[in-house]
């Protein structure tokens, strides 16, 4: 069922459909081997423990996207990166109707926090925080249990 209302047009006056739209983001789950999931703390709302990424640009591809993200967050290159699911639920998001499409990738650099990051975090899989921002616990699981079948892990 699509969203839309009708607003005139500035020019003649005549009724145009407006259309909302789903928002595009991208989340990465970078792997750094032998230490762990790299995790942010989020310096805006909604605040808690996430993982890396945001919203792709006008004009960009979502590969561009993630990989623009994982540097501005963490100040990590991303190597090996797949793209693994996309995630939907019109709820995901307490700001708006948003679809991200995950990637994994291993981590390379020293991480840091930067831009919307306040603290980042490397965690061991099995020591992740109880509570994450969106669904971003449902991602990781997903994710985990795939790299676990894949024997990536």
């Amino acid at each position: 069922m699509a969203d839309r209302s009708r607003v005139s047009c500035p020019r003649c006056g005549a009724p145009v459909h407006v259309y909302r739209n789903p928002f595009l983001a991208v989340d990465i789950v970078i792997r750094i081997p032998g230490r762990g999931i790299v995790l942010i703390e989020r310096k805006n709302p909604p605040y808690g423990w996430a993982l890396p990424g945001g919203f792709v640009d006008y004009g960009e591809s979502l590969e561009a996207a993630a990989h623009r993200e994982a540097l501005e967050e963490t100040g990590l290159e991303l190597e090996g990166m797949e793209q693994f699911r996309a995630y939907s639920d019109p709820g995901r998001d307490p700001r708006q109707h948003t679809v991200s499409v995950v990637f994994t990738a291993l981590g390379k650099g020293d991480p840091l926090a930067a831009d919307d990051a306040k603290h980042l975090e490397v965690f061991p899989q099995d020591r992740l925080p109880d509570t994450l921002a969106f669904d971003h616990a449902q991602i990781l699981s997903d994710c985990l249990e795939h790299l676990r079948h894949l024997k990536k892990l």
